[in-house]
């Protein structure tokens, strides 16, 4: 029994509680659905024992899931890495170009940020992924990388068997006139008779197949460009959006100043490297990051610094006139609210009436900002921020004087 318990750890059970969420359930049975029905049909359609085509292709077939399920797994259980709790830069002068978590209780290192899901400061977080229920990042970019090229890969491999199985399934069985056609599904008309009875119910789960085949292999398939876009620049999807930032910002005050991210190495084969390396493990430690020439250590960290500033001097007040009780389409705020609900998985937040929110950006009917804590409600509570209705919230005058909009509804200079 003590055997048993050393080897089942808490940790290890905790991890498998990744798999009961929505993303991986979904996943999974898209997995499981098309590859179960692809060796189904290739046993239809090129039976692999009597020909060396049909044992390569069921082979090929049985490679596929096996790579799509290891890449998956290990992009979900390996997960990012975190930056330790508690810590620090080396160097303690260099605090000063680090912003800090209160929940982690640690200054975020370069290319860190802290995920609501996860509780905890990813390194170099690129985002969290619902389809594997955790974060995508330093330690599993790849595999996770990896994961989005083999699935559409495995997926157009298995939309020719199920293609092929349908179409020499019913050549026999189909007859064409001018007013009618006729199908046949009953047994096949050839010799021998097929191991597996194509019927009815075969032809509706391999049609069934094809389609989560086709729409897997161009969804999964767009999202791989995108990954690779940024890695062969030596970004992550959060620092594109801060280069965007960086951009903005410096043409909205109309600075004499150009961003340069530090990270690019300045060629695709080097920045490709970064992350995908012969032995599986990513270069560095997740915390200390190589940089082209020219660059200081922290330009990114300095940046991400002055956007926060600018956030705080652009950000609105506003005041509850109406409670809101975080549901994430409500009905009692009006039809245009309830159908323009934004689609995203960051929070919605509890009103009432006599609270104050500081805004930060928002929709038309939608706004996303950071609730005003008292003292006594501060201590122990990092912040509460996520999206409200407009309609139940009213500009607090000393803002409306100065007539600034949230971030991402800047006025016309």
């Amino acid at each position: 029994m003590g055997t048993f318990c050393s080897v089942v750890k808490f940790e290890n059970l905790q991890e498998l509680k990744r798999l009961c969420h929505w993303g991986p359930v979904i996943a999974l049975g898209v997995i499981a659905i098309c590859s179960t029905m692809a060796m189904i049909d290739s046993v239809l359609w090129y039976w692999p024992l009597h020909t060396t085509g049909g044992s390569v292709n069921f082979i090929m077939l049985i490679n596929w899931t096996v790579m799509i399920l290891y890449n998956y797994f290990t992009a979900m259980f390996v997960g990012p890495g975190f930056v330790p709790l508690g810590w620090k830069p080396e160097n303690s002068q260099d605090s000063v170009y680090l912003q800090y978590c209160k929940v982690c209780q640690a200054y975020k290192a370069p290319r860190s940020h802290h995920c609501r899901k996860c509780n905890r400061c990813v390194m170099k977080m690129d985002h969290h992924c619902p389809w594997i229920n955790n974060c995508c990042g330093y330690q599993n970019h790849a595999s996770f990388t990896l994961f989005l090229l083999l699935a559409p890969l495995g997926c157009i491999h298995a939309a020719f068997i199920f293609v092929m199985t349908m179409y020499t399934q019913l050549y026999n069985r189909l007859s064409f006139g001018w007013n009618t056609v006729k199908i046949d599904v009953s047994a096949a008309r050839r010799d021998p008779l097929p191991i597996i009875p194509f019927g009815l119910a075969a032809f509706a789960a391999t049609l069934f197949a094809l389609g989560l085949a086709l729409g897997t292999t161009i969804a999964v398939g767009m999202l791989f460009f995108i990954q690779m876009k940024i890695i062969l620049r030596n970004k992550t999807s959060i620092e594109s959006w801060i280069e965007e930032k960086a951009k903005d910002r410096i043409q909205y005050y109309q600075l004499d100043e150009v961003f340069v991210f530090p990270y690019d190495m300045g060629s695709r084969w080097k920045n490709f490297k970064q992350v995908f390396t012969w032995s599986g493990v990513p270069e560095g430690d997740g915390l200390d990051w190589p940089i082209r020439e020219g660059c200081h250590q922290y330009s990114l960290t300095i940046e991400q610094l002055k956007q926060k500033a600018d956030k705080r001097v652009r950000s609105v007040r506003y005041k509850v006139i109406e409670d809101y009780s975080g549901t994430c389409c409500p009905l009692n705020r009006g039809i245009k609210t309830f159908f323009t609900s934004p689609c995203t998985e960051e929070p919605r937040i509890r009103l009432q009436k006599g609270e104050f929110i500081l805004a930060t950006r928002g929709l038309r009917y939608w706004l996303y900002g950071d609730k005003i804590l008292d003292d006594s409600i501060l201590e122990g509570v990092s912040r509460i921020r996520g999206w409200f209705p407009r309609n139940c919230v009213e500009k607090c005058p000393c803002d409306a004087e100065t007539d600034q909009a949230p971030e991402g509804e800047k006025k016309n200079r």
